[in-house]
């Protein structure tokens, strides 16, 4: 089975107020002993490898690109020698234009971080304003022009949609402005009132559901006429740039994970058991040598395993391999028959004799379909 590698970055200049990540406002980021506690976390996790290679690698926040060059430098070297990473790995680093410096960016590529995710959100200035975004219009247009020019040819934007007094065309001109830029990867999502969230505790006024439903329809349309596949939920690439990281989270695989609340996901093939976990979630605890890494661990129950299955592969704009779920779940076929008939008979899901694929109905109530596998 595949294996990945996750890396929380948990501190930001400034918390946006849609974000329920796990990040932290500080400008006094102890980034030494924070690199030294990832590494000491990995080798504890070492054993979870199960002599695997790293596939894939993402550093998510926060705001990773506060950190140093350097720091990453010496980050994937020393993992290197804890659990190898394959030759060929995707590398990914998410970074916010409102921290970009060209000579960071060149030195983030040269460390061998070869995947760039940049944050947007937005082009215009008002919708960057009320999104308590760091950067204006100008800023996330240099720093994706200076990610290209420094060598990175796998560039994604995140990009959201349904802003706060967003019309149809402003959320159309913002994706055009992001395909002029020619990105090989698009993020491309509604934006969501979360818990536990400034937006949640005061709503902004959001469109109406039917234009979010135009602003979608015509989206879709313009990045499939500029030849962005949609080959997940929110996900857009051109051929031959889907982002492998999160294909194998779609596809049930494994995946390490360091970091301040970072969730990792481990199978023993040999007991056929699967095993999440969670990283303590607060920075200062996991900076205190006296606190354990690992905040909670659980063997996942076979009886939510088909939930787990589908809840990831279901969101995938391609056919899922039936065989996959026996190997990734090792439950038979017969398990998921009744819910997988359900899915069937009201049209959100259709079958071959090797494949399943979520229509384009299930796409749409996608809450439905895997409602029916719970």
């Amino acid at each position: 089975m595949p294996l990945s590698l996750y890396i929380h970055v948990p501190w930001c200049v400034r918390k946006c107020p849609y974000c329920d990540f796990n990040s932290h406002e500080s400008r006094h980021i102890p980034e030494a002993e924070y690199v030294a506690a990832l590494l000491q976390d990995l080798q504890q996790d070492a054993a979870l490898a199960q002599g695997r290679e790293i596939k894939t690698i993402f550093i998510g926040g926060g705001t990773p690109s506060l950190f140093s060059a350097a720091s990453y430098d010496h980050l994937l070297q020393q993992i290197h020698h804890i659990v190898p990473i394959a030759r060929d790995a995707e590398i990914t680093m998410e970074a916010n234009p409102g921290t970009f410096e060209y000579e960071k960016f060149a030195g983030f590529r040269k460390a061998g971080i070869n995947r760039l995710s940049i944050g947007v959100q937005s082009f215009a200035e008002d919708k960057l304003q009320a999104l308590g975004r760091i950067h204006n219009r100008s800023e996330a247009i240099n720093a994706i022009k200076a990610a290209r020019d420094v060598g990175f040819e796998k560039l994604n934007i995140d990009l959201m949609h349904g802003l706060p007094g967003q019309t149809v065309s402003e959320a159309l001109a913002d994706l055009q402005q992001a395909v002029d830029l020619q990105p090989t990867h698009l993020s491309w999502y509604q934006l969501t009132i979360e818990p536990n969230t400034v937006f949640y505790s005061k709503p902004p006024t959001l469109p109406h559901d039917d234009d979010l439903g135009d602003i979608e329809d015509a989206g879709f349309a313009l990045l499939e006429h500029n030849g962005f596949n949609r080959y997940e939920t929110s996900a857009f690439a051109l051929d031959g740039f889907q982002c492998e990281h999160n294909l194998n989270y779609w596809r049930f695989g494994d995946y390490l994970a360091i970091g301040a609340g970072a969730h990792g996901k481990i199978t023993d093939t040999e007991n056929k058991t699967i095993t999440r976990y969670q990283k303590t979630r607060q920075p200062q605890d996991y900076l205190d040598n006296n606190k354990a890494f690992t905040a909670k661990q659980n063997i996942v129950e076979s009886a939510d395993l088909p939930f787990e299955f589908f809840m990831n592969s279901l969101r995938l704009h391609q056919p899922i391999e039936k065989t996959l779920f026996n190997e990734r779940t090792f439950l038979p076929l017969s398990t998921v028959e009744p819910p997988v008939l359900q899915a069937i008979e009201k049209q959100l899901l259709s079958e071959t004799d090797l494949h399943w694929q979520t229509t384009e109905l299930g796409q749409r109530f996608l809450n439905t379909l895997l409602n029916l596998f719970h």
